[in-house]
């Protein structure tokens, strides 16, 4: 584990990146950032948009350079999308940068929790379930690779899973 002051959260759409990251950030009194909607703030446009004007090719590289600049700030939580793995760049300035926890979520469990939510680009499809096993099966081996620490999303509340993931890394909460 490094000891850099930084926490990036990673794993597919419905992992709870955003709940668990607010958590972890209220808890250690540090900053909390999520990469898809500090693209959204900075376009002015929402993801769907972008995907729409500019494709996934056009998301991934505002996303890329997002990861670039905020993995770069300390004292920060940061929550990537599910697709930020895709990218060696991303994985690099992830893994090199600070703290990586893979926020594991069973595809049933994904269904579950992004099934009416349609600000979810990649989901806009017949079959949302084919598509989100067919990423799983894509990312999860990226997700492992990257991650410092892999935490079951199954095992707890979010409050619950962020305390765990404090104790595990031996970080002590200041509120």
């Amino acid at each position: 584990m490094r000891t850099e002051a930084s926490l990036f959260l990673v794993g597919p759409m419905g992992a709870g990146k955003t709940t668990i990251g607010r958590y972890l950030a209220e808890m250690l009194g540090w900053r909390f950032v999520d990469s898809d909607h500090e693209i959204e703030v900075r376009t002015g446009a929402s993801i769907p948009w972008i995907f729409d004007k500019e494709g996934e090719e056009g998301f991934r590289r505002r996303e890329e350079a997002m990861i670039a600049e905020l993995t770069q700030v300390r004292n920060i939580v940061l929550a990537t999308g599910g697709g930020s793995v895709m990218r060696h760049p991303n994985r690099q300035a992830l893994q090199s940068r600070g703290t990586v926890i893979y926020l594991y979520t069973p595809v049933s469990m994904q269904i579950e929790r992004t099934a009416h939510d349609r600000n979810r680009p990649l989901l806009q499809t017949q079959n949302p379930e084919k598509r989100l096993k067919e990423l799983f099966e894509q990312r999860d081996p990226l997700y492992r690779q990257v991650a410092d620490l892999i935490i079951a999303t199954s095992d707890g509340s979010a409050r619950e899973l962020a305390l765990k993931i404090l104790q595990t890394l031996g970080l002590t909460p200041v509120k």
